[in-house]
C-alpha cells in the first residue's frame, strides 16, 4: 500500500479541499454523500473515490488541490519522457509521479497525489536535488505514467526474447497483476467507452501493439504500445475473462466485466493467435443502455410501418438481415419492446445477451457446454412463450425449429447473414426448408446497413450538381419538391474531425403478399422472387433519399453499400 492510501480519510487540507469544490459548485452535496459512503466501504481517501466514480471533474480535481496547497497545475508534459537516470522507472510509476523539467538545480515534477510528501522528499534524497511539484489532472498523470511504463517495458524487452516471456506462466501471470497492464486497460476502457466505441482492437505487431476502437462502423487509432506492456495487458484481460493465460496458440472466448466512471460494463473477448502474438478484440456490451423506441431508430417509414404491422401479427416469421454491426440486434430488441405486454411471454436466444429487456426472459448461448442455438430453442417451445426471438439462424435444425415454432402458433422474430431482404428466402430453402413451409410462415423480410450521419455542425455542400435523372422516377413519392441538398463531410472539433457523428439505419422490408408466398412455395429462383414481391423501396433507394436530404455522403454510401450504389450512375452533372 502505497503511504498516500494510508493517510486518514479525513485531514485539514481534505476539509479544506471538500468545501472549497462545493463552494465553487463543482461537487453537489448528494454527490458527496455518495462519495463518503463509497469511501467508508472501500477504505480510500474521498478525493480519489469522488474522481475514480467521475462526481468530481478533473480539472476541479487538480484546481481544487492547486488552491488548497498553494500549487501550480502542470500542463506540459514532455515526450518521450524527461528521464532522469537516478530514478527507476518503476518507482515513478508507483508513486504517480512525472518529472516535467529542470529549473536551474531544482527537479519539477507532476503529482497524482499532492499529500503523498514521502514519495517526493524520497525523490529530492534519490536526486539530491530539490523537488517543486505541479498538481496534476488524473488524466494527465495517468497517461504520463502509462507512456513511463512503456518505455520501462522497452529496456525490459531489449533484455528478454518475446519466446522466453510468453513460455514462463508465472512471468505472465507477474505481467498480469503490474500496476502499467492495470492502468492501461483502464485508460483503454475509459477512451473507447466514451468515444462511443462498439469495439475495441488489440493487434499484436513485431514492434509492440497496435490499439484501434470502431466507431461509427470505422475502425480509428487509439495508442501504440510497447512489446511488453502488450503482452502484460493480453495477460490481465485473459485472467479477467477467465481464459487460459498459458494457451496462446488456440482462440479462446469469453466475457469479463470493468468498471467505467463508476459503472460496470460488459466485454465480449475473444482472441486469436498472430505471428506476433494474440489478437483481442472486445465487443462493448452497454448492459445499462436503454432500449430504443421502434419510432426513434430513424427507420425509412416503409420499413416502420412494416414492423409495425408485424407487432400486431399473432403468429408467424419475421427475418431480419444484413452484415455484423448492422444493427439488427437493436432493431428486435425495439420490436420486442413494442411487443412486450403482461399478457405476453417473451422468450430470447442470444449469443451474447448485449442488454436487458425488462419483462423478456433471456437466454444465453453456451457453446462450451453443448448448449447451441437448437438446443436453446427446442428447451424454450417448452416454457410456453407467446414470442420467440433467436439472435441468429446459423444452421438447418435452428432454422427447422424456428419455422415449426412460427408454424405452431408463435410470433417468431430472427437474423440471417444475407446481402437482402430476399436473399434470406433461398438461404432458408437451401438450409433444408420446404418451401411450401417457409410461404406459409413469412411474414416479412427486412434488411439493414448502418450509414455514418453528417455532422451538421460542419457538413459541406459537396461541389458540382449531379444528376439524378435516372434516379427520380424511383424515388418522386418518398422525396419532398425542394430538391436535392446533397452535401459532403468536413471536419470540426464537435466530430473530433471525421465530419460524422453517429449513424442512421438504411433499410428496406418486403411483406409476405400472396403472390409472393406462391412464388416461395414454388421455389422460384431470386429474380423470380424479385418479381413477384410487392413494390417497395430498396436499400439503395433509401440510400440515396438519405443522400437527397442530406443525411450522410456520397462517399459514405460508396463504402457501404458498393458497387449497388455504382449501378444507379449517380454521377457529377455536365455543366
Amino acid at each position: 500500500m502505497a503511504l498516500s492510501e494510508a493517510i486518514l480519510s479525513s485531514t485539514p487540507e481534505l476539509d479544506r479541499l471538500v468545501d472549497f469544490w462545493l463552494s465553487k459548485g463543482a461537487l453537489q452535496p448528494d454527490n458527496l454523500e455518495r462519495g463518503r459512503s463509497a469511501a467508508r466501504a472501500s477504505g480510500e481517501r474521498i478525493d480519489r473515490v469522488l474522481s475514480k466514480l467521475g462526481l468530481i471533474a478533473d480539472q476541479d480535481y487538480a484546481q481544487g488541490w492547486a488552491e488548497i496547497l498553494d500549487l501550480d497545475v502542470a500542463s506540459d508534459f514532455p515526450d518521450p519522457p524527461y528521464l532522469i537516470p537516478q530514478l527507476p522507472i518503476g518507482f515513478l510509476v508507483r508513486a504517480a509521479i512525472v518529472p516535467l523539467r529542470h529549473d536551474g538545480d531544482t527537479l519539477v515534477v507532476a503529482v497524482g497525489d499532492p499529500l503523498d510528501r514521502f514519495s517526493l522528499a524520497a525523490t529530492a534524497a534519490k536526486i539530491g536535488a530539490p523537488v517543486v511539484a505541479e498538481v496534476a489532472r488524473p488524466a494527465d498523470i495517468m497517461r504520463a505514467t502509462d507512456r513511463l511504463a512503456e518505455f520501462q517495458g522497452e529496456s525490459a524487452q531489449a533484455e528478454n526474447t518475446s519466446d522466453g516471456l510468453a513460455s514462463d506462466v508465472d512471468r505472465l501471470r507477474d505481467l498480469a497483476s503490474d500496476a502499467p497492464a492495470i492502468r492501461a486497460i483502464e485508460t483503454m476502457i475509459d477512451r473507447a467507452v466514451d468515444g462511443g466505441a462498439s469495439d475495441i482492437h488489440i493487434l499484436p505487431t513485431a514492434l509492440g501493439g497496435r490499439v484501434r476502437v470502431r466507431v461509427d462502423g470505422v475502425l480509428r487509432d487509439l495508442s501504440n504500445w510497447s512489446r511488453e506492456l502488450t503482452l502484460a495487458v493480453t495477460s490481465r484481460l485473459k485472467v479477467m475473462a477467465g481464459l487460459d493465460i498459458a494457451e496462446s496458440r488456440l482462440p479462446q472466448d469469453g466475457r469479463l466485466r470493468a468498471p467505467h466512471r463508476g459503472v460496470e460494463i460488459d466485454f465480449r473477448m475473444a482472441t486469436i493467435p498472430h505471428i506476433h502474438g494474440e489478437g483481442i478484440v472486445l465487443r462493448v456490451l452497454h448492459r445499462v443502455r436503454a432500449t430504443p423506441d421502434l419510432g426513434t431508430l430513424g427507420l425509412p417509414r416503409e420499413v416502420l410501418g412494416g414492423l409495425e404491422s408485424l407487432v400486431a401479427s399473432p403468429n408467424g416469421l419475421l427475418l431480419v438481415t444484413g452484415p455484423t454491426g448492422s444493427g439488427k440486434t437493436t432493431t428486435l430488441y425495439a420490436t420486442l419492446q413494442r411487443l412486450a405486454r403482461p399478457d405476453r411471454n417473451i422468450v430470447t436466444v442470444e449469443d451474447p445477451v448485449e442488454h436487458a429487456l425488462e419483462g423478456t426472459a433471456q437466454v444465453q448461448v453456451e457453446r462450451k457446454i453443448g448448449f447451441d442455438f437448437a438446443q436453446a430453442l427446442r428447451s424454450i417451445l417448452r416454457h410456453d412463450p407467446d414470442v420467440v426471438m433467436v439472435g441468429e439462424i446459423r444452421d438447418a435444425e435452428t432454422a427447422s425449429i424456428a419455422v415449426r415454432a412460427a408454424l405452431t402458433g408463435h410470433l417468431v422474430l430472427a437474423t440471417v447473414h444475407t446481402n437482402s431482404a430476399l436473399d434470406a428466402v433461398p438461404r432458408l430453402i437451401d438450409m433444408g426448408i420446404e418451401p411450401w413451409l417457409l410461404a406459409s410462415t413469412l411474414r416479412g423480410c427486412m434488411a439493414q446497413r448502418l450509414v455514418r450521419r453528417l455532422c451538421h455542425a460542419c457538413r459541406k455542400p459537396a461541389p458540382g450538381k449531379f444528376d439524378w435523372s435516372s434516379y427520380m422516377p424511383r424515388i418522386a413519392s418518398y422525396v419532398d419538391g425542394s430538391g436535392p441538398r446533397v452535401f459532403e463531410a468536413n471536419g470540426c472539433p464537435q466530430c473530433a474531425g471525421t465530419g460524422y457523428q453517429g449513424r442512421v439505419a438504411v433499410g428496406e422490408f418486403i411483406a409476405s403478399t400472396p403472390s409472393l408466398r406462391q412464388a416461395i412455395a414454388t421455389g422460384a429462383s431470386g429474380e423470380a422472387l424479385r418479381t413477384a414481391a410487392p413494390s417497395f423501396a430498396s436499400l439503395l433507394d433509401d440510400g440515396l433519399m438519405r443522400l437527397w436530404g442530406g443525411e450522410t455522403s456520397l462517399s459514405e454510401l460508396q463504402r457501404v453499400l458498393g458497387e449497388e450504389l455504382l449501378a444507379v450512375g449517380l454521377t457529377e452533372a455536365a455543366p
